[in-house]
């Protein structure tokens, strides 16, 4: 997806080649910084990353905080619009399965984005793009419960939540988790999600049992 929101922010200044070149340097080590230490990031840490002095970040950005959200804005629309894409599958399941891997996985990769969408982000002023991926993920849970696919007792409400819950802490009771933690933990949540399944019908009275297998044995003693 065209970084629509950093292009626009960064094409404020017209800078020569090589300051251009330090204005990649300082776009790329903000989303690692901001994938690492969330945000927390400070323009030191950002500085340090592209190899540049404070004096040039401060004269290419405009803020920390405007480079912050434009970063964060151009993730989050492509959040949204992978769950728009999920809407025009033809399987409601595998249009919502798909997404929620993408909402999980963008979420596990980077503790800026978590961290926004955790509500720690008021100062970025994002709320505009996070009403719209409310909105979009609404629409996404009430088409597949109207499917059948999903759990009809649920609030769409209860999906974030539910799908937030994959991505692990740390460590827990002494241990830590797997490189692929958060994709175990959403098989699970997905499993949770989906509407309670049929019983398997019970077996006739009496009948035989399955050749080749034997029936259980009778008390021995």
């Amino acid at each position: 997806m065209p970084d629509s929101a950093v292009t626009a922010l960064l094409a404020q200044n017209q800078a020569r080649a090589d300051a251009q070149r330090n204005v990649e340097r300082l776009v790329e080590a903000t989303r690692q910084a901001l994938d690492e230490l969330g945000l927390a990031v400070t323009t030191r840490d950002i500085a340090q990353r592209a190899g540049v002095g404070l004096g040039t970040l401060y004269r290419r950005v405009p803020s920390l905080d405007a480079l912050l959200a434009a970063i964060l804005t151009d993730t989050i629309d492509e959040m949204t619009d992978r769950a728009a894409h999920a809407l025009d599958s033809p399987d409601a399941w595998q249009g919502f399965a798909s997404f929620a891997e993408t909402y999980v996985q963008l979420r596990a990769q980077s503790c800026g984005l978590h961290d926004a969408l955790s509500g720690r982000g008021e100062r970025l002023d994002l709320a505009q793009r996070i009403n719209r991926l409310q909105r979009t993920m609404r629409q996404l849970v009430q088409r597949a419960q109207k499917a059948g696919v999903l759990r009809a007792d649920l609030d769409w409400r209860d999906v974030p939540f539910a799908l937030a819950t994959a991505i692990p802490p740390d460590h827990t009771i002494g241990l830590v988790p797997r490189g692929d933690q958060w994709r175990r933990n959403l098989r699970i949540i997905l499993d949770g999600l989906r509407p309670a399944r049929s019983p398997a019908p019970a077996a006739p009275a009496g009948s035989a049992a399955p050749a080749g297998r034997a029936r259980p044995a009778a008390n021995r003693g």
